[in-house]
């Protein structure tokens, strides 16, 4: 979510190859999704003479497949408005695809004769699903990399209101050094501005955005897990769900991972058609569809007005239901819950700033008869992820009240009739008072959810959504929906953690089939 001007107080500075030093690498593909068998074409600035590019499937086992050892450089403008419309480059090499590759994530990396940071880039494909190769169909989170991407100008937390996927991605977003900091804080001591994950990014080139966003953080050690315990997965964008709808046929199961914050009108249609008929959709992420935001020329841009929505053309108009704000905003009506069950409304932030800084980073399970819980051992009252601090960053939850002891939900919110709460976690949206000391007095997270949710800003509408949880938890309409309501799940599969590993193949395995 993060609030207006967010945590980390960044300038806009426009990222222009010709004004770094020699040797920088800047590339991005024509579009991020294709099928089998296409060419795929990169646009590409550098002051290189020649540089070499290398395509690799990620995976358990990473696979080079593809490779161009000579490629002549050419330097091109970056216009002063890259974020907002593009940069507008010619093709200076292309990839080329045939059926025989399947369905992933291709990392591409270009290099040059040097041996510094700047003589290597990084750009990705996907290529998307021509016919099923596995029933689970991972779809990326690019819309919330592309919220995120200060490369070319201001970020949707920087001041931009329309952002192009036709640009390079920041530093940090795909590849990071290792050991990479997590954007929560795995100590006790508190990070009352939250700037531990900024200053290591700024020490090392990074966008300091590259924290809360892209492949590497959540997805990229999914998807190794996934691969080495023995899951095929086929992999999709999120635009894909909207321009693309067919890649969901045939599939059982559809996961998110990660970070998972902007959807379209059009992806919550395809999604919720497919759970309707049968389909299964598992959430290994947090703040998911957060905001809704608008597709502009088709999947090149995306518009989210977000705390500035009035300014939305829609605002006001028959259209209003498609405005770029909080997905449970009361003008739009349609809130997050009826798709995932939870809502980063009833959530907030976990051990990042003022968000619950010394929670436990694990959930307490409530119902450990659950099908998710099988083989775990767990019982009333453990811990789940604890050690591997799952619970972190930006959690999801429901409204409940407790029967008997155990959390129910009220459905009051949109929350479906047959959600079953498994597990919570505490968590909390910060108030203005909360906020990082430079934006003292400004609203917070905290005024700005009450306000949308409920139409009006009082004490009252505050309290009712202060006190939140991620939630982890299930339900049945048509197809079966899990979700953990936390976006750093991941990290538990990164670290081995027995539990958090057990919980994720259960989900997996009845789900797919």
């Amino acid at each position: 979510m993060t609030s207006a001007r967010a945590y980390y107080n960044v300038s806009c500075v426009i990222t222009n190859p010709s004004s770094r030093e020699n040797g920088v690498i800047s590339a991005y593909p024509a579009q991020m999704s294709y099928s089998p068998g296409d060419s795929i074409s990169f646009r590409c600035s550098t002051d290189l003479a020649r540089f070499s590019v290398e395509v690799t499937l990620e995976g358990a086992e990473s696979e080079v497949v593809w490779s161009l050892s000579d490629c002549a450089g050419r330097l091109q403008s970056v216009p002063v408005d890259a974020a907002s419309r593009g940069c507008q480059w010619e093709e200076v090499f292309t990839v080329p695809t045939t059926g025989a590759w399947r369905s992933g994530f291709y990392l591409v990396t270009m290099r040059g004769s040097g041996s510094g940071a700047d003589d290597v880039a990084h750009s990705f494909f996907v290529l998307r699903p021509a016919k099923p190769g596995s029933p689970v169909l991972l779809v990326l989170s690019t819309n919330t990399y592309n919220a995120y991407n200060d490369w070319g100008g201001p970020c949707l937390y920087t001041g931009g209101v329309r952002v192009s996927f036709e640009r390079p991605l920041a530093a940090g977003f795909l590849v990071k050094p290792e050991p990479a900091p997590r954007i929560a804080s795995v100590s006790d001591e508190i990070d009352r501005d939250a700037l531990r994950f900024r200053r290591w990014a700024e020490q090392n080139g990074l966008s300091p955005w590259s924290g809360a966003a892209g492949w590497y953080n959540w997805e990229r050690p999914f998807i190794r897990w996934a691969e080495a315990a023995g899951f095929s997965l086929d992999v999709a964008t999120n635009a894909d769900l909207e321009f693309h709808p067919e890649v969901l046929d045939d599939h059982r199961l559809v996961v998110s991972v990660g970070h998972d914050e902007y959807w379209s009108w059009g992806m919550r249609d395809s999604l919720e058609g497919f759970i309707a008929g049968g389909g299964n959709a598992a959430f290994f992420s947090g703040n998911d569809l957060c905001w809704q935001i608008r597709f502009e020329n088709g999947d090149r841009a995306m518009l989210s007005y977000k705390y500035q929505f009035r300014d939305d053309p829609v605002f006001g108009t028959s259209d209003q239901h498609l405005l770029t704000s909080l997905w449970c905003d009361h003008l739009i009506g349609r809130p997050e819950n009826r798709l995932t069950g939870v809502s980063a409304a009833r959530g907030g932030y976990v051990r990042i700033g003022l968000g619950v800084p010394r929670g436990s980073g694990g959930y307490t399970v409530w119902r450990p008869e659950h099908w998710a819980f099988e083989g775990t051992e767990l019982r009333y009252g453990d811990l789940l992820g604890g050690q591997s601090m799952v619970v972190g960053y930006e959690a999801d939850g429901c409204e409940f009240v407790l029967e008997n002891g155990l959390p129910v939900p009220t459905h009051a919110d949109g929350t479906p009739d047959s959600f079953t709460i498994l597990a919570t976690s505490p968590a909390h949206l910060w108030s203005s008072d909360e906020l990082p000391s430079r934006y003292a007095g400004e609203p917070g997270d905290l005024e700005n959810t009450a306000e949308r949710l409920f139409g009006h800003l009082t004490g009252e509408t505050m309290a009712r959504v202060s006190h939140g949880n991620a939630v982890m938890g299930s339900y049945t309409a048509g197809g079966t929906v899990f979700t953990t309501g936390c976006t750093d799940w991941a990290y538990g599969l990164a670290a081995r953690d027995a539990l958090v590993t057990r919980v994720t193949a259960n989900v997996l395995d009845r789900l797919s089939k």
